[in-house]
Order: C-alpha cells, then sequence, then structure tokens
C-alpha cells in the first residue's frame, strides 16, 4: 500500500508516530543501544542525522541563557533587565501601598506628652521634678496671626498648601544621610514635622522610624486639611524654653498672647524654630559655652529673621512698607518662669543639664533626651550648703545694701559664689542670683566681671614653676636661663612703676609711650629708697607694682599657662599680651575661680569642677562621673602658694576671713574703677569664690556696663575685704560645721630669693603724657557686647586711664591696700560662661 501524503499512517502522527510504532509492536521492549552513528550521527531511521537535540522544558528566567555561549551567557538580555525593573517598581509600589494602608492617623494627645526629669540633691532627696514636662496651651488657628502662619510656610516650606505632605527629594537626602550616619536635617515638610512633633512616639534618627514618619505623613495630607496641619504644627512645636506651642512661646518671649504678635515677633519665633539654643537671644552657654553665648545667638536670632521677613515680601506675604519696621530684634523677657525652679533652684537645674548636653560624647545625653524627659539626674549640690550660701549673701545685702536709701550707689548691686570640694572636683554650692525666675544670668557661672588681684597667685606659681628669666641675657637666651623663685624674693613695690621687659628695658605701647603702674591709694610699699618688697609682703597686702613686674620677668605666657592648668578656661582670660593681665584684668567665673583655688588645696592636683555624680532611666544607669586628676603644679609649688595665701588671710586684705580654728588661705580682688570686688579662699576640705558688682539687671539691655561702687554700702570704696570677705566668713563657718579642721600640709622650701633690678626713674614727659591721657569710655556707637581684648587694641584702652589722685593705673585694685586695673571694657560681658564649663565642661562647666 502506498504511503502517500493522504495515507491512513500519516494522519495518525506523522514521523512521530512511525517512530514509535515498531516499540509497540515489539511488546513495549526497551530499544536497544544505537549503534555508532546511529541517532545522532547516522543516517538510518527516521529523523537521524540532525546534529542537534531536542530543546530543554522553557525556564521562567532564562538566565545564564542557554542559546549563549562565553561572556554573552552571562549578558542579561533587555526583556530580562526590564522584566527586573518593572518588578522591582511594582513591588515598592505594592509595599508602599499596603504600608499606607496600614498606617493609621495616629491621636495627637496619646503621644505628644513629654515626662519630667527628676532632680536629686548630693544627699538622694529630691530637688525638683521639672525639664520635661509640657508647657503648651492649644489655641485655634483663628488665634494664630496671620503672619505667623506665612513666616513659617516662606522660610521653611512655601509649597506647603499644595505639596503632598512630603518632598521626595529632601526624603532621599535624608535617608541617604541616615544610612551614613549623618543628620536628617533638611528633609522635612511641616506635614512631616508635625507628624514627628505630635503624632510619632518614637524619635530616633533610623530608616525605620523615618518610613513610618512618610506613610503616616502622605495619609495626613491628604484626609487632614491644610489650615488643620498648620494649626496642629504650631501648637506642638518646640521654640526653646520648654515652650512647646505658638501660645506658650508668645508668653515665654514676650509675655503676650499669641494673637498680638506683630510681623517682627512672629519672624522671631520662627526662627526659634530651627534650635533655640542656637537662636535663643538669651543664649545657651550652659548648653554650648563657646558657640551659644547671648551675642552669637542675638546674631543668628536676627539675621534669621531678617531673612524670614523678606522671603514673605518675595513671596507675597507681607508688605514691604510694613516689613521695613521691623530691622531689629524685638524686646524680649528672660527665659524663667518656672514657679519650681525659684531660687537658687533654677541655677542649679541649668548647671546640672548644662554639664550633661556639653559633655554628651561621654554622658551620651543631648538637649533633646532632656526635653523628652525620663531621666533621674543625681546632682552634687549639697542642700545645707546652698541654703548656707544664700543665706550669707542675703545677711549681708540687706544689712549694708539700701537701694532706696541711697539709689545712685546701691541699685544693681549683685553677688555671686561658688563652693567646690578639692578632693573631687564637685561643685556644693552655688549663689547665682537673688531668684532664678527674676534673674535668668547666673552669676556664679558668668558675669563678665573681672577678678582682680584674686589673680596674682597664679603668677606666684608660674615663677615657682618656670622662673624668671635672666635680664643680663639675650631674650632668646633668656628662655633657657631660669631661676626659680622664692617667696622671699624681692620686688619693687614702689607706687608708679615703669615696668620693664625682659632685656631691661621700659615697656611701651604701640605708640610709644611708657606705662606707669600704679599702687591702690598710691602709695609705695617696701624698704626705701628702692621700695623693695618680698613676694610674701607683696602678696599680703596685694602691692600691684610687684606682681606686675613679676610677670614680666616670667613671661606672661607662662602665667597664662598657670592659671591653665590651675583649672580656668582659655578663653576666659583676656588682655594676656598687657602687663596688667598679671593683676586680673580677666573675667573667669566664681565656679572656675573655686575650682583653681581648689588645686593649690589639693598640693597641685587639678580637677574640673562637675555638678552631676549619675543619671538613671527606665532602662537602668545612663551615666556616671569618673573623677579624673592632673598633677598642674608640683606639690611644692602648690603648697608655698598656700602658705603664702595664709598669710593674706592672718594678717594681710583678708584678716576678716578668718576661721575659729582653722587654717585659712585666700586672696582679695578690687578691680578698675572699684566696678568688681572678690574674695577666693579655702580650707584643705572646701573652696569657696565670692563676688560683688554692681550691673544693670535688664538683661535685654544691649547697652548693661559696670557700674562704679564707690560709696556702695555706705562704704567708701569696696574691696574684697569688705562685704565678699564677710559673705565667705559666714559662709564657711556654716559650711564646715561638723567638719574636722584640717592644716595645710608644710611646704618644702623652693627656688632662690631673687634681688629684682630697680625701675628707673620716671621721666617727667612719660609722667605727664601718662596723665594727662584721658580714660576711655564706651561710646554710644559700640556694640553692647564687646570682643574680648586682644594685644592688636591699643594700649591706652587697657593702660592709659587716670586715676583718681593722678598718675596713670593698671591693674585691679585690692581689698585692703587694693589695686586699680585698666578694664578691657566697662561693658558687660554677656554669656561668658566661665564655669560650666563649669560643671559641664567645666565640667567641661554650665555645665555644672
Amino acid at each position: 500500500m502506498g504511503h502517500g501524503s493522504g495515507s491512513e499512517e500519516q494522519s495518525y502522527g506523522g514521523r512521530a508516530e512511525t517512530r514509535r510504532a515498531p516499540q509497540r509492536n515489539a511488546g513495549g521492549r526497551r530499544r536497544a543501544a544505537e549503534p555508532a552513528g546511529g541517532r545522532r550521527g547516522g543516517s538510518t531511521g527516521p529523523g537521524r542525522g540532525r546534529g542537534r537535540t531536542a530543546p530543554d522544558r522553557k525556564r521562567l528566567i532564562d538566565y545564564p541563557r542557554a542559546d549563549k555561549y562565553g561572556w554573552q551567557r552571562w549578558m542579561p538580555s533587555w526583556k530580562l533587565v526590564a522584566g527586573l525593573f518593572v518588578g522591582f517598581v511594582g513591588s515598592l509600589v505594592a509595599v508602599a501601598g499596603i504600608g499606607y494602608a496600614m498606617v493609621g492617623i495616629p491621636k495627637v494627645d496619646e503621644t505628644a506628652n513629654a515626662q519630667n526629669n527628676v532632680y536629686y540633691w548630693k544627699d538622694g532627696s529630691q530637688m525638683v521634678a521639672t525639664g520635661g514636662e509640657t508647657n503648651r496651651q492649644i489655641i485655634d488657628l483663628s488665634q494664630i496671626p496671620e503672619e505667623m502662619r506665612w513666616a513659617v510656610i516662606s522660610q521653611e516650606n512655601k509649597t506647603f498648601y499644595d505639596d503632598s505632605g512630603i518632598d521626595p527629594k529632601g526624603i532621599a537626602r535624608a535617608v541617604f544621610n541616615m544610612a551614613r550616619g549623618g543628620q536628617t536635617q533638611g528633609g522635612s515638610t511641616i506635614t512631616q514635622q508635625y507628624v514627628k512633633n505630635a503624632m510619632l512616639n518614637d524619635q530616633s534618627q533610623t530608616i525605620s522610624r523615618k518610613f513610618k514618619e512618610i506613610f503616616v505623613s502622605i495619609k495626613v495630607g491628604a484626609e487632614v486639611d491644610k489650615d488643620t496641619i498648620m494649626a496642629g504644627y504650631l501648637n506642638s512645636a518646640y521654640y526653646g524654653r520648654n515652650a512647646y506651642g505658638i501660645q506658650a512661646a508668645a508668653r515665654a518671649y514676650f509675655n503676650k498672647d499669641a494673637i498680638k504678635l506683630n510681623p517682627g515677633e512672629c519672624a522671631f519665633l520662627s526662627a526659634m524654630l530651627k534650635g533655640a539654643t542656637y537662636y535663643d537671644p538669651a543664649g545657651s552657654p550652659a548648653v554650648d559655652p563657646t558657640n551659644a553665648t547671648r551675642e552669637k545667638n542675638q546674631k543668628r536670632a536676627l539675621l534669621q529673621m531678617q531673612d524670614t521677613l523678606d522671603k514673605m515680601v518675595e513671596y507675597g506675604h507681607l508688605d514691604a512698607a510694613k516689613r521695613a519696621k521691623y530691622t531689629t530684634l524685638p524686646k524680649w523677657q528672660n527665659p524663667r518662669s518656672n514657679t519650681d525652679l525659684k531660687g537658687q533652684v533654677g541655677y542649679l537645674v541649668d548647671l546640672a543639664n548644662g554639664y550633661l548636653v556639653s559633655n554628651s560624647k561621654t554622658t551620651g545625653i543631648t538637649q533633646n533626651d532632656l526635653q523628652q524627659g525620663g531621666f533621674s539626674i543625681y546632682t552634687t549640690f549639697d542642700k545645707n550648703k546652698v541654703k548656707d550660701l544664700e543665706t550669707a549673701v542675703t545677711k549681708v545685702q540687706k544689712a549694708n545694701i539700701k537701694p532706696k536709701q541711697r539709689p545712685d550707689t546701691d541699685t544693681h548691686v549683685q553677688f555671686g559664689g561658688a563652693s567646690v570640694e578639692p578632693s573631687t572636683g564637685a561643685i556644693r554650692a552655688v549663689y547665682g542670683g537673688e531668684d532664678a525666675t527674676k534673674h535668668f544670668t547666673n552669676n556664679a557661672d558668668q558675669t563678665g566681671a573681672q577678678v582682680g588681684s584674686t589673680f596674682k597667685p597664679f603668677v606666684l606659681a608660674a615663677a615657682m614653676t618656670w622662673g624668671v628669666r635672666d635680664p643680663d641675657l639675650g631674650s632668646s637666651q633668656a628662655q633657657d636661663e631660669r631661676t626659680i623663685v622664692s617667696p622671699e624674693s624681692l620686688f619693687s613695690g614702689q607706687n608708679k612703676l615703669k615696668i620693664r621687659n625682659y632685656d631691661g628695658s621700659v615697656w611701651k605701647n604701640e605708640k610709644g609711650e611708657e606705662w606707669l603702674q600704679t599702687n591702690d591709694g598710691n602709695v609705695s610699699l617696701g624698704t626705701a629708697p628702692e621700695y623693695k618688697i618680698d613676694l610674701r609682703e607683696a602678696m599680703r597686702e596685694s602691692v600691684n607694682s610687684a606682681f606686675v613686674q613679676l610677670g614680666q620677668d616670667v613671661g606672661l605666657d607662662k602665667v597664662k599657662d598657670s592659671a591653665v592648668k590651675a583649672g580656668l578656661r582659655d578663653d576666659s582670660l583676656t588682655g594676656s599680651g598687657f602687663p596688667s593681665f598679671s593683676i586680673g584684668i580677666s573675667d573667669p567665673s566664681a565656679i572656675r575661680m573655686a575650682g583653681a583655688y581648689s588645686t593649690f588645696a589639693a598640693s597641685g592636683k587639678q580637677r574640673d569642677p562637675y555638678s552631676v555624680e549619675k543619671v538613671t532611666s527606665k532602662k537602668g544607669q545612663v551615666f556616671t562621673h569618673k573623677t579624673e586628676s592632673e598633677q598642674a603644679f608640683t606639690s611644692k609649688v602648690a603648697d608655698n602658694v598656700t602658705d603664702v595665701l595664709k598669710t593674706v588671710v592672718e594678717k594681710g586684705t583678708g584678716t576678716n576671713a578668718q576661721l575659729t580654728g582653722r587654717e585659712v588661705a585666700g586672696k582679695t580682688g578690687t578691680t578698675d574703677g572699684n566696678k568688681s570686688a572678690w574674695f577666693v579662699g579655702y580650707t584643705p576640705q572646701l573652696s569657696t569664690a565670692v563676688t560683688m558688682f554692681r550691673l544693670d539687671d535688664d538683661e535685654s539691655n544691649k547697652n548693661r556696663s559696670f557700674l562704679e561702687m564707690f560709696g556702695t554700702g555706705g562704704q567708701k570704696k569696696i574691696h574684697g575685704a569688705s562685704f565678699p570677705a564677710q559673705i565667705w566668713h559666714d559662709y564657711m563657718e556654716e559650711a564646715l560645721k561638723g567638719v574636722p579642721s584640717k592644716d595645710f600640709p608644710s611646704p618644702e622650701p623652693i627656688g632662690e630669693i631673687v634681688n629684682a633690678e630697680p625701675s628707673p626713674s620716671p621721666t617727667p614727659s612719660a609722667t605727664e603724657t601718662e596723665e594727662t591721657e584721658p580714660s576711655p569710655s564706651p561710646t554710644p556707637s559700640e556694640p553692647a557686647i564687646e570682643p574680648s581684648p586682644s594685644a592688636s587694641e591699643t594700649c591706652n584702652r587697657f593702660f592709659g586711664c587716670d586715676d583718681e589722685s593722678g598718675g596713670t593705673n593698671s591693674g585691679s585694685t585690692d581689698g585692703g591696700t587694693g589695686e586699680t586695673s585698666p578694664s578691657p571694657s566697662d561693658t558687660a560681658t554677656e554669656d561668658t560662661s566661665r564655669g560650666n564649663q563649669n560643671g559641664g565642661n567645666l565640667f567641661g562647666g554650665s555645665t555644672g
């Protein structure tokens, strides 16, 4: 039968059926192995000789590519790439959709409550619970000025009313920064900030938290009215000063309701949203003593405020003529209202907070952490000593300062004080002012008041550590040829002394004018006719001329090193290029002065003052302070300084500070124009500094300046030996009750008796030139806050002042015989926070 195309077999399957037929006929037996050249290469049988295998089952993803060889096998096809991309995008969309569907809009009331921080005294009893509570009053959008809304929108999110609630580019940038371990600022819209501030308990800087914020923000942006979001944001945002929300902020800064804010005040408050630590015009020195000073914060706040107003005009939200009215910072008030912080408690809390934040790398606690609250903070402050110091100040103030009776001399009188434990560096007490809720500046931590002759011990310590240079040698050789000084060394106590350089030449200012150093009262001390006086007696009677020349002979760089080694902060030491540096034109804080004198009390071991022993939270221990000591001076040097300072209290200018049955070492100090007075002294167990000055306490006044104290308290002149020494005495008698008396170590002999060369006689021309030099005074155009003096400033600013009896004076006037010191500036140095950095960096000190 033929097998044409129409045959029956062919119709059943063609070649494939033909191949299977013999197998069926064979009863299904397994086919024998094909001979060589059979199935693959032979020519017999149907379908043979094709030279290729049957194709594999088709794969879902053809990779590596089956039909390619070599490198092409591993090169994905465009179909594969496109498919993966579409799949990836689809997955993201699916995840985003699921995430969006799963998140809800949290209730604001459930998450907008912060916890208190609890502060404890040294004995473990509770001082106050504060710092983390929420100061917020919710108000309607109708009670928020329209200018406030536009100020925030113009500065932070100009597309607020048009966007979806998120900024994709900003989010990508923030996520990228977080992935790198950086900060996330710059990636948030107003909606996102509202969600973060008011709806999310988790404030951590993590990618998961950021994604949660994004999803919630998208849903809020889609489902919540924009005006509601704006009101919620302005009511929940933090403006500094523990003020959450615009109403609390208006009260904290301007003591008015939010509805009464003018455009300038609105722009000002919008600046606070960038971080009040660096924009609050009162400054935040306890947190960052270097960058958050009053001066720097005011400059930043003004620039930000002006930029906001300009943008409001640019975007059509404010009339240019109206904007022109607001070119300066609005008048703001002091930042304290919590009655729990009244008295000294507010100052103590500030010091503790400052210490923790300024040392955040060690403590692990940031400003934001403190605002969230929940910490138990155990301070170093002794409740009884704090009360004793406040009582001592109040007693002297009430008995002697009569502003109603003597308004020209007794107004604006202020006191400050601090007490530090030499063996640890713990701050046991401070007196920051009359009331922390009324007087914001902590007078224990920052004043700008010069320390006068209380600086002289650092000059003596330098002379006994490095020695004086040999005036007979060249200046370069003299650097290596030094003589360690004994307290019995002789220097000139002559009034109107010409001060010599190292080579014996007379010191001259930049104009080539000679300078005559005066003593308080314009008297010469020592043995005539050369008026030689040993350094022990010169310290006891606080003789300016002797210590100014000693500082020159040692080198002012060494004097500065000595002060820093003792514990003073470098940024508080001003005018170190001028001779009067040795007699106290610098302005360290009371905390730092007490800490520096503690170094002498501890036989040369320096320990930074600090204010917090430990911090705990619900998670357990957070931080524990570890005291670190540094041998700043040898015990021989420190003990000799102490021995000299003992004579000041025993029979010198500091006799008012004598304690019953105890050895006391200390020094008096008064400054140029009688504008500040100090007493700093110590026993082996406790070191205390007390300062007194006159300064207008209106801290919003940009032109505040220190005032003279001639006639204050009914006294002809205020010395460190008067009210400061009396306060010191009354406080220490109480603070040391029950503490066994302890003597200072007996000093080992030190150095050689140097007999300084007599000073050249004053020339008539030099004296005449100096005496006719007018005393400089600030001009109305000078800024409210002046920079620290530098060597480039004219010397007349520091040394060319006439004293009341004629002759050019310089140096601090001191209690007893005192001294008169030129002032780098009569204007108050605001926010120099010399201590906390005290307690903080003081502490590290504000921080405290």
